[in-house]
């Protein structure tokens, strides 16, 4: 049984040695996980007609994987993002998000639902963003994004420290910071945090990212995406289970 993670850049994924360990811990010996770069999304199609029965997607293609799908589940059609594909026939794919039940159980586990801010600046307006907004909108959080694109609410130009104050948690979504590139980080003006703020970076590797050093150092509380991480592949892998009774 084969499956596998496509993306633009791959190789430094946690997935295939997640997957491998649980398949190892499981007594799956004949299931296999690949890491799979693909330089354009018009290279998809291709690799769902391999026989493939489980994938995971990554940027930049959790959007446009969608026009490639068979079925989708409503909650990833709202939010227009999929990160998991599960076959369902022989020519046929269906699209879920996990991001969303991730990043909503790993919030929650951390900020109670009683003390969620009213007010959420989201950095990025990718596809992990798309996951975090219908979480946030699900949850009654008022958001505003934050895109370099012109796509958001806001420039990060546009950003002041009277804004940041005005919203109490910030979310990460985009990749500045992650390795190899550790030195990036969102251009936001941090003296405008303070202990009430409560930052959130999706990305997990390094653990201590200058956004959320930055973040603490001006009084912030921080939390990066491993917990999310783990959560989503294994929300992931409950959906494949519950087709292929593995």
């Amino acid at each position: 049984m084969k499956f596998g993670l496509i993306g633009e850049e791959v190789s430094l994924s946690f997935s295939k040695n997640y997957f491998d360990e649980k398949f190892g811990r499981s007594g799956l010996d004949d299931f296999s996980y690949d890491l799979i770069s693909l330089p354009a999304a018009e290279e998809i199609p291709k690799i769902l007609r391999l026989d493939y029965y489980g994938l995971n997607v990554t940027k930049p293609y959790k959007s446009a994987v969608i026009d490639f799908l068979n079925v989708i589940d409503p909650d990833a059609f709202d939010m227009g993002a999929v990160n998991t594909l599960v076959r369902v026939g022989a020519y046929s794919w269906k699209g879920y998000n996990t991001d969303c039940m991730g990043f909503e159980q790993s919030l929650l586990t951390w900020i109670s639902v009683y003390d969620l801010p009213a007010k959420a600046l989201v950095l990025g307006t990718g596809g992990a963003s798309k996951a975090v907004v219908y979480v946030l909108a699900r949850l009654g959080v008022q958001v505003s994004l934050v895109s370099s694109s012109g796509r958001g609410d806001f420039s990060y130009g546009d950003l002041t420290e009277e804004i940041l104050a005005d919203h109490h948690l910030i979310i990460n979504t985009t990749p500045l910071g992650m390795e190899p590139n550790t030195s990036g980080s969102p251009n936001i003006p941090y003296a405008g945090l303070s202990s009430k703020h409560w930052v959130y970076d999706l990305v997990y590797n390094p653990a201590n990212t200058v956004f959320l050093t930055e973040s603490r150092l001006a009084g912030a509380r921080a939390k990066n995406g491993l917990e999310m991480l783990y959560l989503q592949a294994d929300y992931a892998w409950s959906i494949w289970n519950s087709y292929g009774k593995f």
